[in-house]
């Protein structure tokens, strides 16, 4: 008696949260499909080894638009469109940092210009080095003893956290601001320890901003190795340093994200899945964020295959310009604001193609707790991580105007390794997770769309 009360509630529980075994039978159809037959290994391959690193404004970038067009169409989606992006153009050009050793000469060190940093104009720019290992410690700091000076920010990717995300926007602090907090008082540019977990001497590279009325002076990083031997030298004598770059920003160019979908079958209301079509101009823009274009495009595709008749229209949307700009998120969300145009939920995949293990949910708690109920649908797919409230930069103008937003949360213990480097490449995504983070999305599309 006891247990067919417990299997009862459990049944009412189910119903209540649009749970059933049907929706379980799904997930294993959808999960098979896309292990089995999946294209989005071999498209991640022809994306990365046919076209390779994406930064917006490059031709590269404009090759990535016709074959997102075309994937979307091969994808089987009813409709297929470019929308209007101005976006910035920055270049890196030519760059190399120096230091001088004991005896006189100059060593060369591995460095990366940061994203839309001005350069020295292709001129030698040098002077002593001093450093800071936090930002309070720069602060207290006078502008003398700045003034002329090279800074070097060490501060070091924080290893106590499991959650890697958190180290990164703690030390996201230093790549944003290092440049402008140099400028300020009066030094030549600035030097930064990567936003790396590795213990390599492989630069990363990303995104920093200047601040309106101050002087744009350069700001490059290192790896943690090179970081570690400057730290070495620095203790016992000084060092001079010099930087030569041609890097800076040429202005905006009209550019496109790319969107793809199909259309609902009950209502024109839409559901959002995406990643970001542009990478750094370093390595191949394989997990960050070759993979969440794929997933997507993958969601699409399995709709299709199953025919899975969608109440609502699903639609991909490949964003241009998110790494240094998010201009194609930024428009995406002002069109749909303008035409007044019905979205129930967005999801983003932007943080690499390893194994899924949650999804984060920027919502109020009548669709969170919808959501968490899911969880035992989930869970054989090894996602059981839904604790998370935040989403992508891509989605955050839709999530501005009201509409829920997520985003999957692969397992993020490599993603910092590689980030922003020459070492994202294609070699470093494994089939099986890559596919499976694509499942994972499309499973939770699935319960979206029936239940919302």
């Amino acid at each position: 008696m006891k247990k067919n009360v417990t299997l009862s509630l459990l049944m009412v529980s189910m119903a209540v949260f649009g749970q059933s075994k049907e929706d379980s039978i799904q997930f294993n159809r959808i999960s098979t499909e896309i292990l089995n037959n999946g294209k989005g290994y071999l498209e991640l391959k022809d994306l990365t080894k046919n076209i390779g690193n994406r930064l917006s404004g490059s031709q590269a970038y404009e090759k990535s638009v016709q074959w997102a067009e075309q994937k979307l169409r091969d994808a089987g989606a009813d409709k297929v469109w470019l929308q209007e992006v101005m976006i910035p153009v920055w270049v890196r050009g030519n760059e190399s940092l120096h230091i001088k050793t004991a005896d006189g000469q100059w060593k060369k060190l591995k460095m990366l210009s940061l994203g839309n940093s001005e350069g020295t104009g292709g001129k030698d720019v040098l002077g002593e080095m001093i450093m800071v290992r936090s930002l309070e410690e720069y602060d207290q700091l006078p502008a003398s003893q700045v003034k002329d000076k090279i800074v070097f920010f060490n501060y070091p990717f924080n290893q106590s956290h499991v959650q890697t995300f958190i180290s990164y926007r703690e030390a996201g602090a230093y790549r944003r601001s290092a440049a402008n907090l140099t400028a300020q008082k009066g030094g030549k540019f600035a030097i930064i320890r990567s936003l790396s977990s590795a213990f390599d001497d492989v630069p990363h590279t990303g995104n920093m901003r200047y601040d309106d009325n101050i002087s744009k002076v350069p700001a490059v990083t290192i790896g943690n190795t090179t970081a570690d031997e400057l730290e070495a030298l620095l203790k016992n004598k000084k060092v001079t340093a010099k930087l030569n770059s041609n890097c800076g920003m040429k202005g905006e160019k009209l550019s496109h994200s790319v969107i793809g979908e199909i259309t609902g079958k009950k209502d024109q209301s839409v559901i959002v899945v995406g990643g970001h079509l542009d990478s750094w101009d370093v390595g191949e823009g394989a997990h960050d964020d070759g993979a969440g274009i794929v997933q997507s495009i993958e969601v699409l595709r399995t709709f299709k295959k199953l025919g899975i008749q969608n109440n609502h229209t699903i639609r991909v949307v490949c964003f241009a310009n998110e790494e240094n700009g998010t201009k194609g998120g930024k428009q995406y969300g002002k069109t749909a604001k303008e035409s007044n145009e019905k979205h129930l939920f967005a999801i983003e995949s932007d943080a690499g193609g390893f194994s899924p293990r949650g999804i984060s949910l920027e919502m109020d708690d009548k669709n969170r707790n919808q959501i968490q109920s899911w969880t035992s649908l989930f869970l054989p797919y090894g996602v059981y991580n839904f604790e998370g409230k935040y989403s992508g930069s891509d989605i955050a103008p839709l999530h501005e105007m009201g509409v829920p937003t997520a985003e999957l949360v692969p397992d993020p213990q490599r993603y910092f390794d590689i980030h922003h480097t020459e070492e994202d490449t294609f070699e470093k995504v494994n089939r099986r997770e890559l596919l499976l983070g694509a499942a994972v999305m499309t499973q939770l599309i699935y319960m979206i769309d029936k239940n919302w």
